[in-house]
Formats: C-alpha cells, structure tokens, sequence
C-alpha cells in the first residue's frame, strides 16, 4: 500500500492520501487527543506526541504538528501508524462511538427565515465551489450562520490556524461570495 503525502498551505499541516476513503460521508475534525478517542486512527496518530490536530477528509487524512516539530521526523512516524491503519482494515471509529454523528456547534446561527433564498444560495456556493477547493489543501469549511449581510463560516483541517487562512476569507471566499450572492457584505471566521 502506498500512501502519497501533499503539503498544504499552513506549513504545519501534511495531507496523507491513502488511496481509498477515509470518511463516506462528512468529514470530522480532531483538536485534542481527547476528541480523537472515539477514533482507532486519530487516537494513535495523537499518541505519536508531536500532534496538534487530526481532520479526516473524504479521501484524505491532515495532519497538524505541534509548534517546534520538523515534519522529516514525523512523517515516517504519521505514514507508520496510517499503513498499519489501513493495511488492517481497522474500522475509523470505535463501535457505539456515534463517531460519524455531527453534533450541531454552539457557534451556528439560527438564520432568519426571511433569508432563507440567501442562505440557500450561500450553501449551494459553499459545497459546489468552495468546499472541493478547501479540501484539495487537506481542510474543510463550514457554514455557521448569516446575519445582516455577514457570513460566518468555520474553517477545519489544515485550513485551521493557517497563516493564509483569513487571506482566503476575504480575497477568495468572501469575494465569491459578493459576486454570486449581492447580500453579502462580509464574511467572518466563527
């Protein structure tokens, strides 16, 4: 089995491409060793040490250093646990876990109703035209509320903690956003 690693825009973050999926549907975000307990795989990859985050892709897993960690010696360490992952056809999460159950955040918005044609737009635009582009750099983005003219969206993956992250915002997503959707004005990071 070979596993193809890609670099992404945070210089923290390595996308590792197993060749298979991963997720079949969504994806799941991992910030702690805790989160990552439901989870055979972003379980060990935290016991390695050196992990600040684990974000599972449909086709991909990222993987966040620690501050401090050269990659050349985590790597081999990351590509070690993911052949052994994969080559045993170890399920992603543990039985009864709920692991690929989404949990509505407490930062999403309750939209107005009389925004619902906007919201819809905005949705259609995030999944068809944001979202495939997020994930080819080994993150995710989702949708967390509009209120007067302001989207505001939740960056996962390797797009979390990017340096390039709010750069993307409002030079890409934002003005997208403006062209397609005139409601918008601004778009915020949640």
């Amino acid at each position: 089995m070979l596993i193809e690693t890609e670099t992404t825009p945070n210089p923290s973050t390595l996308k590792f491409l197993p060749g298979q999926a991963v997720m079949e549907a969504g994806t799941r975000d991992f910030a702690t060793p805790e989160e990552a307990e439901i989870s055979p795989l972003a379980e060990a990859i935290f016991s390695l040490g050196d992990v600040e985050g684990v974000f599972f892709g449909r086709d991909f897993v990222s993987v966040t250093a620690a501050p401090g960690v050269e990659w050349r010696t985590l790597k081999p360490d990351v590509l070690g646990v993911m052949l052994d992952h994969f080559s045993s056809h170890a399920p992603l999460f543990r039985p009864g876990s709920a692991g690929g159950i989404e949990i509505a955040d407490d930062e999403v918005l309750t939209d107005d109703p009389a925004d619902a044609e906007i919201v819809a737009q905005i949705k259609e635009l995030i999944e068809t035209r944001i979202r495939p582009a997020v994930a080819r750099d080994g993150g995710d983005i989702v949708y967390r509320g509009f209120d007067r003219g302001t989207v505001y969206l939740a960056m996962q993956g390797a797009c979390s903690g990017c340096p390039s992250s709010s750069a993307t915002l409002k030079q890409g997503i934002e003005q997208l956003l403006k062209h397609y959707v005139p409601e918008v004005s601004d778009v915020r990071a949640a």
